[in-house]
């Protein structure tokens, strides 16, 4: 059993660094003392983020670099031995998006969404493996709620998070029985409040939007962070994420229609497209967050438990105890009984924002049990 590093004795790499997740990660890694390699395909927005990190006494390099491209991601991870001597954690952060109809959306624009989100990770977990290989460390990709559940308008992105959960969890058993010395974590958020909506293209007629609730992407931080301290297999950001991943293992019919009811009309604002997109070109970014038409950002407290040992006891049981609740809802009713849980859970992850979340679901699942 090998341990991880502190983060303040680590170097980490951290590919889509130019905006959202990406850029939320590098600063509180930087605040914590880690040294960090940025790298993304917009040279303009990683130096700004690179003069702000130094500014405030951090440590921080930038690479550009397209992520579909096997020899950039080999010149970050040379920067990087360069600057820092070494590599301790690589996160495979990058990705775009599409939002339309599958059968509207071009074969070119399919295939390089894949280049990006899929390719990008392989490659990149390829690339970083033999650093982390030398003196142990931590992988970490970034899936989806899509990993577990697909999304309709975001088809060809949930199929590319469907991906690499797969290649994931296959390169994780792989690394184990070998003896590596890696930690390989998927991380799995629900709606966050990054710029992506302005970024994705956009073959609808009005500008994409999350379906609430929405997360603070420095959440995201927080677990990728952990991750990189704790060997952890898989992370939730947001009990919506949680929630719809356990529906769609034991109701997924269920969830079909509820998707079909609310998620159309859920994924599109008010507001009209934004000009341009980053699936093909990299877009001078700089921020963390994005407009979300509407939809507070709130900080997700179930994601805040998880990496407290304490209050992670309290999330798996409550998570236990839904999931018993809503089987024998199913068991007993059937369908339309199945369709009222699950409302009523979807429901539930909506007013999600409180700071008493955890203690007020454990209570009305105890009572759903002890009534059902």
């Amino acid at each position: 059993m090998f341990r991880l590093k502190p983060l303040s004795d680590q170097v980490i790499v951290i590919t889509g660094a130019s905006s959202g997740i990406g850029l939320a990660t590098a600063r509180m890694a930087a605040d914590q003392g880690a040294a960090v390699v940025l790298a993304a395909r917009t040279e303009q927005a990683l130096t700004k983020a690179v003069q702000e990190i130094t500014a405030a006494e951090g440590r921080a390099v930038t690479v550009a670099c397209d992520v579909s491209r096997r020899e950039d991601l080999e010149r970050v991870a040379a920067h990087a031995i360069a600057s820092f001597g070494r590599i301790d954690t690589w996160v495979n952060n990058a990705g775009v998006g599409i939002w339309g109809r599958i059968e509207e959306v071009s074969d070119a624009d399919m295939r390089q969404l894949f280049e990006t989100n899929f390719w990008g990770e392989v490659l990149g977990s390829l690339v970083a493996l033999p650093y982390l290989k030398q003196h142990g460390g931590a992988l970490i990709n970034m899936g989806s709620m899509a990993s577990d559940r697909a999304i309709p308008l975001q088809g060809i992105y949930s199929a590319s998070k469907h991906a690499v959960k797969g290649f994931t969890d296959a390169l994780r058993m792989e690394l184990e029985e070998e003896g590596a010395p890696v930690s390989v974590t998927l991380i799995k958020p629900g709606s966050i409040g990054t710029p992506m909506p302005q970024h994705v293209k956009n073959y609808t007629s009005s500008e994409p939007k999350f379906p609430p609730p929405v997360y603070a992407p420095e959440d995201v931080a927080k677990v990728i962070l952990h991750a990189a301290t704790h060997q952890v297999r898989d992370a939730f950001v947001g009990s919506s994420a949680q929630t719809v991943s356990t529906l769609a293992k034991i109701a997924p019919r269920t969830l079909d229609r509820l998707s079909e009811r609310t998620l159309f009309k859920a994924q599109l604002g008010p507001n009209p497209p934004s000009p341009g997109d980053n699936l093909w070109n990299g877009r001078s970014a700089g921020e963390i967050r994005g407009d979300h038409q509407g939809s507070m950002i709130r900080p997700s407290l179930y994601s805040n438990s998880a990496v407290h040992a304490g209050l992670t006891t309290a999330a798996a049981g409550l998570a236990l105890a839904g999931i018993g609740w809503l089987a024998m809802r199913r068991r007993a009713h059937g369908v339309a009984s199945e369709i009222s849980s699950a409302t009523g859970l979807w429901s539930d992850t909506q007013r999600a924002a409180s700071r008493r979340e955890l203690a007020r679901e454990q209570r009305r699942a105890a009572r759903a049990i002890s009534s059902g």
